[in-house]
């Protein structure tokens, strides 16, 4: 596990500083985003990784790896709007606080990815990278159609549960492809 543990924080430590890049370069603006664009983001980037996997080639040069960040960085926004609240202005928040957010919604998944190897024995190893790319798409459409019922659900966890996992599946699909 303690392996496990380095190579997760090596993964966020590297989403974190393009978060933190791109905080500067753009600052909150993706406070306007709704969960649903949000969540749209994550699917936009996810297909494309699936896309390049079945076809074996690419004609844009951004790596899956970019787009499997991407996934880290968007899950944690929609994490960060799910307890704040979206702007209707887009108002700009201090970086420190945003920095914040963001380390507490990385410990939170961190905390979940622990508990859940511990159960599952670390079974996400002897996984394909391509069987990761297709529960973050699964978790996607779950998230949709929690949104197209208003947030509701009768037995399932939120829409934060599988933001959480999301981000999980592609920190492992980060770990893999370091591998």
């Amino acid at each position: 596990m303690y392996k496990t543990i380095n190579e997760y924080d090596s993964i966020i430590k590297k989403c974190s500083d393009i978060f933190n890049k791109k905080l500067k370069d753009y600052g909150t603006a993706w406070r306007i985003l709704r969960i649903s664009s949000l969540t749209d983001q994550i699917f936009i980037k996810a297909q494309r990784i699936r896309s390049i996997e079945q076809k074996g080639s690419q004609k844009i040069e951004d790596s899956s790896v970019n787009e499997f960040i991407g996934i880290v960085n968007y899950a944690v926004i929609g994490l960060i709007q799910l307890d704040i609240g979206v702007s209707e202005q887009a108002e700009e928040l201090d970086h420190s606080k945003v920095k914040k957010m963001f380390s507490h919604q990385i410990n939170t998944a961190k905390e979940l990815m622990l508990n859940k190897n511990h159960d599952y024995g670390e079974a996400w190893r002897d996984m394909r990278i391509s069987s990761l790319t297709d529960l973050i798409l699964q978790k996607l459409l779950r998230v949709k159609q929690i949104e197209n019922n208003d947030g509701s659900t009768i037995i399932s966890e939120g829409i934060d549960a599988n933001y959480l996992d999301m981000l999980n599946y592609a920190v492992f699909a980060l770990i893999k492809l370091k591998s």
